[in-house]
């Protein structure tokens, strides 16, 4: 695991956001189809837990995906998270209009992305994380490389440590 500035958990106090990518981090990345043609994706609960700890720790979790997926908005139901954007190109645009909204800045950020996509926003949130299957240019850019593959869990484990900075002193 890259931890960079994890060394220091002081490093992260002050986390207010944490932005979401969906496929290959919420996801394994693999779409599955149905004889009918259906697409269906694989959640893992453990990310689902890590998000409702995120939000009763403060932590507003945004979601923003590339892909137009009505999967994506019954999974965000579910978990109760609000802030959802689908059929996204510009997640560095996006994330700055929900931070503007939030009286928010990059400072107040995290980023969890696994492609070449999330790049923008990766390098502009103040700590970026990626799943241990990331791309490589990806895994370059990041702040810390997870133990953990996309849609096993590694949402769960960026928050642990996120959570984990904020109750050592």
């Amino acid at each position: 695991m890259t931890m960079g500035s994890l060394n220091n958990p002081r490093s992260l106090r002050g986390m207010k956001i944490l932005f979401i990518d969906v496929d290959g981090v919420l996801t394994d990345g693999g779409m599955y189809y149905s004889e009918e043609g259906e697409v269906l994706k694989k959640f893992n609960t453990i990310d689902g837990m890590g998000i409702q700890l995120a939000r009763e720790h403060g932590i507003i979790p945004v979601i923003l995906t590339k892909e137009k997926s009505g999967i994506v908005q019954k999974r965000a139901e579910k978990l109760q998270v609000k802030e959802v954007f689908t059929g996204v190109d510009d997640k560095l645009k996006k994330a700055s209009e929900v931070l503007s909204r939030y009286n928010l800045s990059f400072e107040d950020a995290a980023f969890i992305g696994d492609d070449i996509n999330d790049i923008p926003l990766l390098q502009k949130v103040r700590i970026s994380f990626c799943p241990a299957d990331a791309v490589d240019e990806v895994r370059k850019t990041v702040t810390c490389i997870c133990k953990k593959d996309g849609g096993e869990g590694v949402v769960r484990e960026v928050v642990e440590i996120l959570l984990n900075s904020l109750i050592k002193p």
